[in-house]
């Protein structure tokens, strides 16, 4: 069992920057790979990044060479730092936990990101 709570989202300009951090409790220690989903009203939820267990990270296209994923171990703790932001990167920004124990997905609630033009 995982919980995770996202926190860090808000209103930035096109250009800036924005911090999402996730903080996981519960069965940390069987939590294998965390990633980042956005969603936008009428669309499928898509994966933005996503980061192993092991340092691995995997970036979806369009946001390569602005986001950058991390996780901080002691800290329970992952993150995307969303740089050189735009307005289609507004959506809300959902934090995952797959477990090591089985097929299980475990999801945060969600945090807003808008960014204005």
């Amino acid at each position: 069992q995982v919980q995770l709570v996202e926190s860090g989202g808000g209103l930035a300009q096109a250009g800036g920057s924005l911090r999402l951090s996730c903080a996981a409790s519960g069965s940390i220690r069987s939590i294998n790979v965390m990633a980042w989903y956005r969603q936008v009203p009428g669309k499928q939820r898509e994966r933005v990044a996503a980061i192993g267990s092991g340092g691995t990270t995997n970036y979806a296209d369009f946001v390569k060479g602005r986001f950058t994923i991390s996780r901080d171990n002691d800290k329970n703790t992952a993150y995307l730092q969303m740089n050189s932001l735009k307005p289609e990167d507004t959506a809300v920004y959902y934090c995952k936990a797959d477990v090591t124990y089985g097929p299980y997905d475990y999801w945060g609630q969600g945090t807003q990101v808008t960014v204005s033009s």
